[in-house]
């Protein structure tokens, strides 16, 4: 029995949010959100490793981040260098097929997520760690110039995610539970969309995934940008 299967019979199939907008519930099985885990604790270290992301005013986010492939800054857009002018950290090979292969399976669902989903070619991630307080406002993916599908894993403590409309910040919008090993894919019609992590569940991490607390999202991106020393504004 693969892990959809097991999520469809006891209660959390896949669900379309809305045309384009995928969720596929333990799409990561155990063993995968350990690896990708201990990935993320590797990305962390280091230079242009864990930092915390500030607003353009200068206001500091409750989040911790990591970027591969290009850096990404609140307001400014993609560089390929951090705020500290360190080369920013490449995005693996096998992040970027296994973000392909995310894509293939939501499209095989709901096709508006994506019409070619073998061609997605993801250079860049942010990696956010959250810790119990931590919250992610109302907010667009705008600042790529590829209209490819968002892809975002989750792992360790479940949230609660909002997912709202292309216009405003307000409603409608949809909160749907995240839980570690989901897969979350929104493209299309939805590319555009408002979304947010609202809260964090503290203690609701699978014991199996040895994490003390916290969640993770690695959220995955193809920029469409070339690779020069700076890029796109965005929000």
């Amino acid at each position: 029995m693969t892990h959809q299967d097991h999520d469809a019979l006891f209660g959390r199939p896949p669900l379309v949010l809305r045309e384009g907008a995928v969720l596929l519930p333990g799409w990561l099985d155990p063993e995968r959100q350990r690896s990708l885990l201990e990935a993320c604790r590797e990305w962390a270290r280091g230079t242009a490793g864990l930092y915390r992301p500030v607003m353009p005013d200068g206001t500091p986010m409750r989040v911790q981040s990591v970027c591969l492939g290009w850096h990404y800054s609140v307001g400014f857009g993609y560089t390929r260098t951090t705020g500290d002018s360190v080369p920013v950290k490449p995005l693996p090979g096998w992040l970027a097929d296994l973000t392909r292969d995310a894509v293939t399976e939501a499209a095989a669902l709901d096709p508006e997520v994506c019409r070619s989903p073998r061609t997605h070619a993801a250079d860049a991630s942010i990696v956010n760690f959250y810790d119990d307080g931590a919250r992610l406002g109302m907010h667009q993916d705008r600042a790529e110039e590829s209209g490819a599908p968002v892809v975002s894993f989750s792992l360790g403590d479940t949230c609660v995610f909002r997912f709202g409309n292309n216009e405003t910040r307000t409603r409608p919008w949809q909160d749907v539970p995240l839980h570690s090993g989901d897969l979350f894919v929104f493209g299309g019609p939805a590319r555009m969309a408002h979304h947010a992590v609202v809260r964090t569940l503290p203690g609701t991490a699978p014991a199996e995934l040895g994490i003390r607390g916290g969640r993770v999202s690695v959220t995955v991106r193809e920029t469409g940008l070339a690779a020069g020393p700076a890029a796109r504004r965005g929000a």
